[in-house]
């Protein structure tokens, strides 16, 4: 966005319609473990890579969608999980909050003050896209909102 570079390209999982033979978890026990992950503070994202890595009971659980026929995050609304400020939100306000530290130690750093700048235009605009679906009408970013939320 604030920047000249091009995406990165990358691999693509490949198309799959049915769980593998060799998983055999339940739909209910992979929503358990996906609530509890929740619960631990960990992101969707997280959640899935800690299945695919450690799995549940020794049995790795190659995709979530495909288990439960569910994603990740409509787990997390199904059982009120979900946390109060989007991920992706989330994200940047502690990038921002690091930059910020990293400014009031180093107030001559003129391309950190740039990405602090970028960071923090890209929080106002995720934040009038999240307003009234996702976050309260009244919310607005400021840094020391930022860090009392987080």
């Amino acid at each position: 966005m604030h920047t000249r570079r091009r995406g990165s390209s990358g691999s693509d999982r490949p198309a799959a319609e049915d769980t593998p033979e060799w998983s055999d978890v339940d739909a209910e026990t992979v929503e358990e473990r996906v609530v509890e992950l929740a619960e631990q503070g960990h992101g969707p994202s997280e959640i899935g890579v800690v299945l695919r890595d450690e799995g549940i009971q020794g049995t790795p659980v190659p995709d979530v969608r495909l288990v439960t026929g569910k994603k990740v995050t409509e787990i997390l609304e199904e059982h009120d999980a979900t946390p109060e400020i989007p991920r992706d939100l989330y994200d940047l306000m502690d990038r921002a909050v690091r930059l910020h530290d990293h400014m009031r130690e180093n107030p001559t750093d003129y391309q950190n003050k740039r990405a602090l700048q970028n960071t923090e235009s890209k929080i106002r605009r995720l934040v009038d896209y999240y307003r009234g679906e996702e976050l309260d009408e009244e919310f607005t970013y400021s840094p020391d909102r930022a860090r009392d939320l987080l």
